[in-house]
C-alpha cells in the first residue's frame, strides 16, 4: 500500500527552484532517508508533505487525500503527518506533559484525563516518564529531541516526517534519539527521515534518496547506494561523508 505518492512536485522561492519534477512513493511501513548537500531540497519536500510549504506545481497524496486539492482538510492532514524538527521547538511555557498533550486537547477535544495517558505511555516508550512534569528548560538536548517526537505521536500520526532530528545534538546524546527512532521502524511506522547518519541508514532504512539541487538523483538499498553508486554527483557526495 502506498502511503506517501509524491508526482512532479516543483517549489520556486522568488526565483530560486527549491523543487524540480520530484516524485517519490513510499510504502506503509517504509523508512526511507534522504541525504544529500544543503540546500539540496530535502527539507523543502518534508515541509511540503506536511503543508508547511505549498508546491508551485505538482501533487502529493497521503493514502488518498490529495493535498492540494480545494477540499483537502488541511489540519486533518497534519493530524496524520508527524514532524520532527532539527531544533525540537517545545513550547517553554509548557510542561513536558503539557507540550504533548496540547494538540490531542485543542484539535482532537480530547479528554485531558485520556491524554495524559497517552502522554504517560508515550514518555515511557521514549523513556522519559520520569520527566512528564518538568519544564523543557530542565531537559538535556537529547531528552528535548524525545519529547518532541512523543508529541508528534500523540496525534496517532500515518507517517512520522524527521528533519536532521540529530543535528543540533552533542554525540553523547545522538545515540537515544536514534534509539527510538529505531524503535518505531520496528514498529512498523511510515518514515522519512532527513540525515546523514549512517548507521541509522544501515540499520533501519529500506531506502535511501539523494537529492542534490532540487532533484532526486538516485535511489536505491542502503547498502548499493553507500557501496556502489552509480551517478558522479552521488560519489562526490558520499565522499565527504564516508
Amino acid at each position: 500500500m502506498i502511503r506517501v505518492r509524491i508526482e512532479k512536485a516543483n517549489k520556486y522561492f522568488h526565483k530560486v527552484r527549491a523543487l524540480k519534477n520530484v516524485s517519490l512513493s513510499v510504502e506503509a511501513g517504509e523508512v526511507v532517508l534522504i541525504i544529500g548537500p544543503s540546500g539540496s531540497g530535502k527539507s523543502t519536500l518534508l515541509r511540503s508533505i506536511n503543508r508547511l510549504e505549498t508546491l508551485t506545481s505538482g501533487d502529493i497524496w497521503i493514502d488518498s487525500d490529495h493535498l492540494g486539492s480545494s477540499t483537502s482538510d488541511i489540519r486533518k492532514i497534519r493530524e496524520e503527518v508527524g514532524m520532527v524538527f532539527q531544533n525540537f521547538n517545545l513550547f517553554p511555557h509548557l510542561t513536558v506533559c503539557d507540550n504533548i498533550t496540547l494538540a490531542p486537547v485543542t484539535v482532537k477535544n480530547m479528554d485531558k484525563t485520556e491524554a495524559r495517558e497517552i502522554a504517560e505511555n508515550l514518555l515511557r516508550q521514549v523513556d522519559l516518564l520520569d520527566k512528564i512534569d518538568a519544564w523543557p528548560e530542565k531537559l538535556s538536548g537529547g531528552q528535548k529531541q524525545r519529547v518532541a517526537i512523543a508529541r508528534a505521536l500523540a496525534m496517532n500520526p500515518k507517517v512520522m516526517l524527521f528533519d536532521e532530528p540529530t543535528s543540533a545534538l552533542d554525540p553523547e546524546m545522538i545515540k537515544e534519539v536514534l534509539d527510538v527512532m529505531l524503535a518505531l521502524a520496528k514498529d512498523g511506522m511510515t518514515m522519512l527521515v532527513v540525515s546523514h547518519e549512517m548507521g541509522f541508514a544501515r540499520a533501519a532504512a529500506d531506502r535511501v534518496v539523494f537529492m542534490d539541487e532540487g532533484e532526486i538523483i538516485e535511489t536505491g538499498t542502503p547498502a548499493r547506494i553507500f557501496e556502489s553508486p552509480r551517478e558522479e554527483r552521488t560519489k562526490k557526495f558520499l565522499k565527504h561523508i564516508l
